[in-house]
């Protein structure tokens, strides 16, 4: 009878071991949990600044398509066109 409180002891140790290594160590272990939270965080952050951009991006769309000051804003700084009888100077920095 003196041997089977040894021999669970020696089970308990043993799957006390499992259970511990499966904390530190391979999936689902705490380093791994870790950086999944670190990467979810950032996945948040960069969802947030695209977010952001989209909405300008809206913004810029819907000012387009409601009329022309836009349109002519945009021509004026991104192409360098000007009004007929208007004159451009450009000043060299």
């Amino acid at each position: 009878m003196a041997k089977s409180p040894y021999w669970l002891f020696v089970v308990l140790i043993l799957a006390l071991s499992g259970l511990q290594y499966r904390l530190w160590v391979g999936d689902g272990s705490l380093a791994q949990v870790t950086d999944l939270e670190r990467q979810i965080a950032d996945q948040k952050g960069e969802n947030e600044r695209l977010l952001e951009r989209n909405r300008i991006l809206e913004a810029e769309v819907s000012e387009l398509k409601k009329g022309m000051e836009t349109v002519e804003e945009r021509a004026r700084h991104e192409l360098g066109m000007v009004k007929e009888g208007e004159t451009l100077y450009q000043l060299a920095e």
